[in-house]
C-alpha cells in the first residue's frame, strides 16, 4: 500500500494552516555512532503524507550535537534533560510535551515506512478505536529487510485481547510497541514503565488493555539491526527475563482487573 508523500515547504510548516495530528516521541543520547541513524529516522518522517511533529528527549546529551537537518526543521522540538535518566524516563518526560491527539513512540536508530502515519491515522479517524498498529520489518546492515509478524492476528481487537496472545513471558511479545499509533490520552494512561529495558513492552500491553484497537497486516516500522543496538549487547540478556516477567504480569493483571471492574459495574446496574 502506498500513500503519496507531500511535505509542506519550510515556510508553510508552522503557518496557521499547519496542524500536526501526530507526535513522534524519541529519546536519544546523541551518540556519535547513532547520529546517522537519527538523521535517517528524520528522513523517514519527512516522507510522511500527514502533518506531524516530533519531540526528542535529549537524555543528558548536548543539544549542539543534534544533526543539522533536525535542528533546522521547525517540526522537531527538543527537550534537553540536564543529566542522563534512561530511555523510559526520558520518553515519559517528552510525553508531557505532546500537544497532538495522537502519539507514536520511536527509537533513534529506526525508521518508518512511507505510508506508516497515513494508513494508521485514517484507520483511527474512521473507526474510533484508540490505537492502530501494524507489522514491522527488520532492517539489516546490508539494506535488506525481513518482515516480522507479531503473534496478535490482524483485525479489530477489544480492550485486553492483545495480551491473550502472550501465553508465556518467554514467548515473543504480542505486538510491536513502536508500531502502535494511539490516542495521546491512552498513552499517558499507560506510559513507559520504570524498567531499564523492556519499558516499551509495558507501554504496549497497557495501551492495548485500555482500549480497543486494530492491527493492520502491513509493515509500518523498520527496526534497524546493528552492533550498537541495545539488544545486541552482551549485558542485554541478564535482565531480559525479569523485564518480560514484569510486563507479562502487568498486562495479564490489568486485563483481569479491568474485567472484574466491568463485571462489578454491570452487576451493580442490574
Amino acid at each position: 500500500m502506498r500513500c503519496a508523500a507531500s511535505t509542506p515547504p519550510p515556510e508553510k510548516i508552522l503557518s496557521p494552516h499547519y496542524r500536526p495530528k501526530i507526535t513522534v516521541v524519541i529519546a536519544t543520547q546523541l551518540r556519535e555512532e547513532r547520529l546517522e541513524y537519527l538523521t535517517a529516522m528524520h528522513t523517514s518522517l519527512k516522507r510522511q503524507s500527514v502533518p506531524w511533529e516530533a519531540v526528542i528527549a535529549l537524555d543528558g546529551a548536548d543539544p549542539a550535537l543534534l544533526p543539522a537537518p533536525l535542528a533546522a526543521d521547525p517540526r522537531v522540538r527538543t527537550l534537553a534533560l540536564p543529566r542522563p535518566v534512561g530511555a523510559a524516563c526520558a520518553r515519559n518526560f517528552a510525553l508531557t510535551e505532546v500537544r497532538t491527539e495522537y502519539v507514536n513512540w520511536a527509537d533513534d536508530d529506526d525508521a518508518f515506512t512511507d505510508w506508516a502515519m497515513a494508513v494508521r491515522l485514517h484507520t483511527l479517524e474512521t473507526t474510533g478505536v484508540g490505537w492502530c498498529a501494524g507489522y514491522s520489518e527488520d532492517l539489516h546492515p546490508d539494506g535488506t529487510r525481513s518482515l516480522w509478524r507479531c503473534p496478535t492476528p490482524p483485525g479489530r481487537h477489544n480492550a485486553g485481547d492483545v495480551i491473550t496472545y502472550w501465553k508465556d513471558p518467554t514467548d515473543t511479545i504480542p505486538i510491536g510497541p513502536t508500531t502502535i499509533l494511539a490516542r495521546t490520552d491512552l498513552v499517558r494512561a499507560a506510559p513507559m514503565g520504570g524498567l531499564v529495558q523492556g519499558e516499551d513492552y509495558l507501554a504496549a500491553v497497557g495501551v492495548t488493555c485500555l482500549s480497543p484497537g486494530i492491527l493492520l497486516p502491513i509493515p509500518v516500522y523498520r527496526y534497524r539491526k546493528h552492533s550498537g543496538q541495545m539488544t545486541a549487547q552482551e549485558s542485554y540478556n541478564t535482565l531480559e527475563a525479569q523485564a518480560r516477567q514484569v510486563a507479562f504480569n502487568f498486562g495479564h493483571s490489568l486485563r483481569s482487573a479491568s474485567s472484574a471492574l466491568q463485571h462489578a459495574a454491570s452487576t451493580t446496574a442490574m
